[in-house]
């Protein structure tokens, strides 16, 4: 098993998804950021809110005779629900198209090289000519 995982690692496989993890993670931060900088306050027009703070709130937070916060707010944070669903939304279609550009090269290289011919008729090929020679 080890031997197998010694020939995975050799292969460039492990570093192939290392580094499409590292750059996953990195793109992830991006569309956070893009998200959270621009798609939200433009979403919070709409509200004339802040959009990661929009929240239904269930009971209301409790204050004591002294003005201190007795029982906290118990509110359903779906703003920053949405944020993260834009968020998978962007990540979800950047991937699409990724993998689509790359099905359609693969198909381009598939469709350039020509096929080659059966290990059968090679071989046919190579005794018709050996036969020819005699």
């Amino acid at each position: 098993m080890l031997q197998e995982f010694k020939d995975f690692a050799a292969k460039g496989s492990l570093i192939d998804i290392a580094v499409g993890f590292v750059m996953g993670a990195a793109f992830g931060k991006v569309v956070t950021s893009f998200t959270d900088g621009i798609v939200s306050p433009l979403i919070g027009m709409i509200f004339n809110a802040d959009f990661n703070s929009l929240k239904w709130i269930l009971k209301p937070a409790e204050m004591a005779a002294d003005g201190t916060e007795a029982a906290a707010e118990v509110a359903v944070m779906y703003g920053s629900f949405l944020t993260s669903v834009i968020d998978f939304i962007i990540v979800a279609w950047v991937m699409f198209m990724v993998v689509k550009g790359a099905n359609k090269m693969k198909k381009k290289q598939e469709e350039a090289a020509p096929a080659a011919p059966p290990a059968q008729e090679v071989l046919l090929g190579e005794i018709r000519d050996l036969l020819k020679k005699k």
